[in-house]
């Protein structure tokens, strides 16, 4: 239950935040604009807070999935003529065009701050050291073995594995090749290999590295349990923490993870354990059948358990950091922004032809359960989840889509090229298409939330 309501807070607070970052940018500039700005509003319905500023009056309403500036504007309103000037229609085409576009545009300078201070700060990673290589795998057929620290990515240095998976998954949206520089573990001359990665329909992280066949290198777990979690498999077979698990179908376990591989690869199969109990070291022989569970790479088996955490410091000799000064940071941060946009709009772009799954798209049940897990990790990890967001808020918006930032400006460029507004009747069918496109969007992705959710 705290888990639910830790993401329900961290959700409001994100989401808040980056609705305000959003409509302060159209804010911000129509007031710099001279248009006067009757409402600012965070969230829709019902105002739960409401207080008067100047001309302005300031709202936070009960529904928080949005947000809205209303200014003046004679097409909903008459307008004394006193005030004409500062009425939105009024104003040049570049003006209006400014004001629409400032939204997005502070959404993506939001997410600029955000990069800047992490990479200031250093982002903690997992060291991109290769750790497993699948027998048979695309991996091990363009010889990369295990133990090898890779250190750059088509010409591109890397310092966490972090930053492999994610130049990974943009290959994987059109599919290609990564060249990969890779120090072997002997400390030896740098090796190169050409890692091929094929188009995916769903792209998802778990899918593509077991495809490929590569694992990064990870502390190897004592074979203990250190919990078990209530009405799991585990809990009903008898297992208990301190527990230290000595076979498995006469298969001696030598750590936690050949354990997990063995229980992932019997979902619903009875397997016989032999533990170690106590001070007495008393041997039993339990009988456990891992649940069946539905994930990105099919069907596991699991059973509701977790290792004993490592001791002091263990952690730090599998972990780098990202980290540049406050210049480098700049291009740094421009660069990882320009790469998540360009990612987003291909994906995007392959939904609407078919080339890519709806699958990869995802509500706010989905946005509200990695705010929680990444604001019950820290800060910085919640951070670099509002940045992330923050862009693909500022995609979305830019989108040529009637009702979101981007239709207003393509109706502002149809007005730049045949010189005058676009007619009534023609935003009355923008407006109609507009809501049927966003109502298919919300719903396939409300659809995908409760798939994850049941699964």
């Amino acid at each position: 239950m705290s888990s639910v309501l830790i993401s329900i807070a961290a959700f409001i607070v994100g989401l808040g935040l980056l609705i305000t970052v959003h409509e302060f940018g159209h804010f911000w500039v129509a007031r710099k604009m001279g248009v006067k700005v009757l409402r600012f509003s965070i969230g829709f319905g019902r105002p739960l807070l409401k207080w008067q500023r100047g001309e302005t009056e300031y709202v936070i309403a009960a529904l928080p999935l949005g947000g809205y500036v209303k200014m003046l504007d004679a097409r909903e309103a008459e307008v004394d003529e006193s005030e004409r000037e500062r009425e939105f229609t009024q104003k040049p085409l570049y003006a209006r065009a400014a004001i629409v576009f400032a939204g997005p545009l502070f959404n993506f300078i939001f997410a600029f701050l955000a990069y800047w201070l992490l990479f200031n700060v250093g982002i903690t990673g997992i060291k991109p050291v290769i750790g497993e290589v699948t027998e048979g795998s695309v991996a091990e057929q363009v010889g990369i073995n295990p133990g090898g620290r890779i250190v750059a990515m088509d010409g591109d240095p890397v310092q966490t594995w972090e930053q492999v998976s994610a130049r990974l998954l943009e290959t994987a949206v059109d599919g290609g090749t990564v060249r990969l520089e890779i120090e072997p573990e002997s400390g030896a001359r740098t090796q190169t290999a050409d890692l091929p990665v094929r188009q995916m329909m769903d792209v998802k992280p778990a899918i593509l590295m077991q495809e490929i066949g590569m694992r990064p290198q990870l502390p190897a777990y004592d074979n203990t349990i250190g919990r078990v979690l209530e009405s799991s498999p585990a809990a009903s077979a008898g297992l208990e923490a301190g527990d230290r698990i000595i076979e498995i179908n006469r298969q001696p376990i030598r750590d936690w993870m050949q354990m997990v591989e063995i229980v992932r690869s019997h979902p619903d199969q009875k397997l016989e354990f032999v533990i170690e109990r106590g001070l007495q070291r008393e041997y039993l022989s339990l009988a456990v059948t891992p649940k069946a569970v539905e994930t990105d790479i099919g069907t596991i088996g699991q059973l509701g358990v977790s290792p004993q955490p490592l001791a002091d410091g263990e952690w730090d000799k599998y972990t780098s950091e990202q980290h540049y000064n406050p210049v480098e940071a700049v291009g740094e941060s421009v660069a990882k922004i320009a790469s998540i946009s360009v990612m987003s709009l291909k994906m995007f772009w392959r939904m609407l032809i078919g080339q890519a799954s709806l699958e990869n798209l995802s509500g706010p049940i989905t946005i509200a359960d990695y705010a929680g897990k990444t604001a019950s990790i820290g800060l910085t990890e919640f951070i670099n989840f509002l940045a992330l967001i923050s862009i693909s808020l500022g995609i979305i918006n830019l989108l040529p889509v009637p009702l979101l930032d981007g239709g207003h400006l393509l109706y502002y460029f149809i007005e730049f090229v045949k010189g005058s507004p676009v007619s009534e009747q023609t935003e009355i069918i923008g407006q109609r298409i507009g809501i049927a496109l966003l109502l298919t969007l919300m719903s396939i992705a409300f659809i995908n939330d409760i798939a994850r959710l049941m699964t």
